[in-house]
């Protein structure tokens, strides 16, 4: 059965250029699917195929990201690194499967909510003026417990979990260039698993996936040459009025 609306040439291209952008800002702040999600929502796709359709189209280049900082990534506290990794990978697979098995109307009424919490977490991660790293360690169990919600969350819905992910880890005692290779890696693992699992999924647009992917990379590669040009401030707060943006027109839908 049908499950997504055909595209035209002129909607791909524009998801494209969607793609491009998240790749950039991805690059150079993060917060790319405060970019993918609307232009999804707005080429016609529900929230739910949106949702997973930028989950697919956007793990290249997330994967390019964790790969270009493994050497960097390391253990966290009292837990090893192949522990953590263990654990995103679970909570990738719980989240994915909750997702799937979420009514599309359901998850459109609890979309505003996602993105409401998302932008905070973004905008309280990107603005805040203390450093995130903390002294004192986080215990073993709080770690295995906060990591496993995080996880279940990413694979869910994902909105927010870099800065999720970085507190957590500073707080339990990582540097923070550490710490940003090591969420990398980790949030690769917990979208590897939810897109393992949606590909399966006949809500997927592949043809916006794919407008999406390649968007994607090519702005990767325009915003590693631009990190050093544009100011990040900028960026951070554009994605902030975008989130703010897209959780009022989602509440008024």
């Amino acid at each position: 059965m049908p499950s997504v609306p055909p595209l035209e040439i002129s909607v791909v291209l524009l998801i494209a250029a969607a793609g491009f952008f998240a790749g950039v800002q991805n690059a150079l702040a993060g917060g790319g699917s405060f970019i993918t999600f609307p232009a999804l929502l707005l080429a016609g796709l529900n929230p739910l195929a949106a949702n997973m359709t930028s989950t697919i189209a956007m793990f290249p280049s997330q994967t390019t990201s964790a790969v270009a900082g493994r050497k960097l990534a390391g253990d966290v506290g009292p837990l090893t690194f192949r522990q953590m990794f263990a654990i995103s990978v679970a909570g990738g697979v719980v989240g994915a499967l909750l997702l799937l098995n979420t009514p599309a109307s359901f998850f459109a009424r609890l979309v505003p909510w996602l993105v409401l919490f998302a932008t905070s977490m973004f905008a309280w991660g990107s603005f805040r003026r203390q450093p995130l790293h903390a002294a004192s360690a986080m215990p073993r169990w709080t770690l295995v417990l906060v990591q496993s919600c995080i996880a279940v969350y990413g694979g869910y819905f994902g909105g927010g979990i870099g800065f999720l992910m970085l507190a957590a880890l500073t707080i339990a005692g990582q540097q923070v260039r550490a710490a940003t290779a090591t969420k990398n890696v980790l949030a690769m693992a917990m979208n590897a698993a939810a897109t393992l699992i949606f590909a399966t999924s006949h809500l997927i647009s592949w043809p916006a996936a794919l407008a999406l992917c390649a968007g994607g990379i090519a702005g990767g590669l325009c915003g590693a040459w631009l990190i050093h040009r544009l100011p990040e401030k900028v960026m951070r707060t554009f994605v902030v009025l975008v989130g703010a943006t897209l959780t009022v027109w989602m509440f008024m839908r």
